[in-house]
């Protein structure tokens, strides 16, 4: 299976998350992560949407069905060497009294993780990076007692020199201050 990030950029409108994600469902793949989110223009949202297919050709008719939705003004389909891309990943870690002490210097240097919040029964600490480095951090910070993990979907960005305003209809593209 080869992993693709798929980046659609719409029109800020109601329903559009729906009709994107049935074209998917349409076609029994599934998303393995989404991140929506507003870009830097004003009224235009970013899709990124991660996949995992054996097959490119039925990965370029989806991103194909995808330009037919009438609030897409752009949709491109990356492979991994052709884009720069991270996740976030928030861990409650337990931290009762008599445990295993944290040795931040290596939470911090060796893994680049920082903890964002202390509480004398826990802390939370970020970790960012692909989804092989949060996951070698997991497998790190495991025995000292996961309390909640939580993970974001990739945001990405393309290695292209091009700007996303090269793509777009020919419009006045306010820009957020």
């Amino acid at each position: 299976m080869t992993t693709y990030t798929i980046c659609v950029f719409t029109e800020n409108t109601i329903g559009i998350l729906n009709k994107i994600t049935i074209l998917f469902t349409r076609r029994r793949i599934n998303i393995e992560s989404l991140t929506v989110s507003e870009t830097e223009r004003k009224g235009v949202s970013r899709f990124t949407i991660v996949i995992h297919h054996d097959s490119r050709e039925a990965v370029e008719k989806l991103v194909r069905q995808i330009r037919k939705v009438v609030e897409v003004l752009a949709v491109f389909g990356y492979l991994c060497d052709e884009i720069v891309y991270n996740e976030i990943a928030l861990f409650k870690i337990a931290t009762p009294l008599g445990s295993k002490a944290l040795d931040i210097e290596i939470i911090n240097k060796v893994h680049k993780a920082w903890v964002v919040y202390w509480h004398l029964d826990y802390v939370a600490i970020q970790k960012t990076g692909t989804e092989e480095e949060i996951f070698q951090f997991f497998d790190y910070i495991k025995p000292h007692g996961i309390l909640e993990f939580v993970r974001s979907g990739r945001v990405a960005v393309s290695k292209s020199p091009h700007s996303l305003v090269d793509y777009l209809p020919e419009a006045e593209w306010e820009y957020y201050l």
